[in-house]
């Protein structure tokens, strides 16, 4: 079956390959001529519930309207292989590397159709001289050498991709309209669209630092899908002549919205967890009051979670993602802790203790400005709750 599918992604690369090149043979005085023929379209295609999908795809599709299903294709900067060396550490680091692939449209729909996605289609609107300068950069854009890209979650991704070759070929600019009352930020996007699944959302509220609060530009918003196919129905193309027309001249929708399996989330959402958890602190702490003695190895059991997940947010530091490198969960959940657990379970928490205070109040401190991921005041009350134990049984 691999072979076999092999052979018929070879046939459809030497098909498209034959037919970038029938410009010049097949019109040899006029190799516009042929490009009349020709569609450039845009493809949004809404999320499902796999996580990776969460945020939408594009791509952009190729198609001859003389050559019919033979001559139509669909390029995706979105591929990627999960079975490649050190995979998860690449893309902690922000190494991760993506590929062009060149897909059959009919295939490409069957996919999404398969998981109840919709297909959008934004055929542009561009002159036989535009069409060709694209034509041009696909076919550079698509040789071995040039398919494979270092992927940027927010700046360098499968829609900023399309977004920027289709730019770079129009003769004059894209004017888009101005979305005044639209000023997100990374994270209230990102928000928006993991909204129905609670530990994707802290996943990455967990992960993204300062800058991901600040406000966005226009540009910085197309990393989404959906902003894109917005700008891109309210933009105009201002020739070098100095005449508008509109980016898009048609809409479509080869794929029509169908009926999704919603995988269920973990059945406990962060905040309930974070509230066993203060629960079990506030338990435990009653106990140790009527005891007038600490439980070292509860602080033990909390230390170590604060310090590996602040080992993960320490490495982010050194991340080529551009959101993680300033952390301000890192005052709280760093690997100081780690070094201090010997001597808690030894029951020497004095120095500890007032440093775990220190960590707490910077911590809140930076709640001001930077937005936490969920649970984050359960968390800073249930330490503040060890740290009033220990004073209170030193007395």
């Amino acid at each position: 079956m691999k072979r076999l599918k092999l052979v018929i992604r070879t046939v459809y690369i030497f098909t498209f390959c034959v037919i970038l090149q029938l410009p010049a043979k097949a019109q040899k005085y006029d190799p516009l001529v042929y490009m009349d023929s020709v569609e450039f379209s845009l493809l949004t295609c809404s999320p499902h519930e796999e996580v990776y999908s969460l945020y939408g795809h594009t791509a952009l599709r190729y198609r001859d309207l003389h050559q019919g299903k033979e001559a139509d294709f669909v390029f995706n900067w979105g591929v990627f292989n999960f079975n490649a060396p050190h995979f998860v550490a690449r893309f902690v680091f922000g190494l991760t590397d993506y590929e062009l692939e060149m897909a059959p449209f009919s295939v490409f729909c069957k996919y999404y159709q398969h998981w109840g996605s919709s297909v959008t289609e934004q055929v542009l609107n561009l002159t036989a001289e535009e069409k060709l300068t694209l034509n041009v950069a696909l076919e550079e854009n698509y040789q071995p050498e040039n398919r494979v890209y270092r992927y940027n979650y927010f700046y360098d991704n499968c829609s900023t991709r399309p977004r920027d070759i289709i730019e770079r070929s129009i003769s004059g600019k894209v004017v888009y309209e101005a979305r005044n009352d639209y000023k997100p930020s990374f994270r209230e996007m990102i928000h928006e669209k993991t909204r129905h699944h609670d530990w994707a959302k802290f996943g990455n509220d967990l992960l993204l630092g300062l800058k991901a609060d600040f406000k966005t530009t226009r540009e910085e918003q197309e990393f989404l899908p959906d902003n894109l196919l917005y700008d891109f129905d309210h933009a105009v193309i201002q020739g070098s002549d100095g005449n508008y027309r509109p980016l898009v001249k048609e809409r479509r929708m080869p794929v029509q919205p169908g009926v999704q399996s919603i995988t269920p989330d973990f059945f406990c959402s962060p905040t309930a967890c974070f509230t066993f958890l203060f629960v079990a602190a506030l338990l435990i702490a009653a106990v140790e009051m009527k005891r007038q003695k600490t439980f070292p190895v509860w602080d033990a059991v909390l230390m170590l979670c604060l310090g590996l997940a602040g080992c993960v947010l320490f490495v982010m530091i050194f991340s080529q993602h551009p959101t993680t490198s300033l952390n301000l969960q890192l005052l709280l959940l760093n690997p100081v802790h780690l070094f201090y657990i010997p001597s808690v379970l030894k029951r020497r928490a004095k120095k500890y203790k007032w440093l775990l205070l220190a960590m707490v109040c910077l911590y809140l401190l930076g709640g001001l400005i930077q937005h936490y991921a969920e649970g984050w005041l359960i968390l800073a009350l249930c330490l503040l709750t060890r740290i009033g134990i220990h004073i209170k049984n030193e007395k």
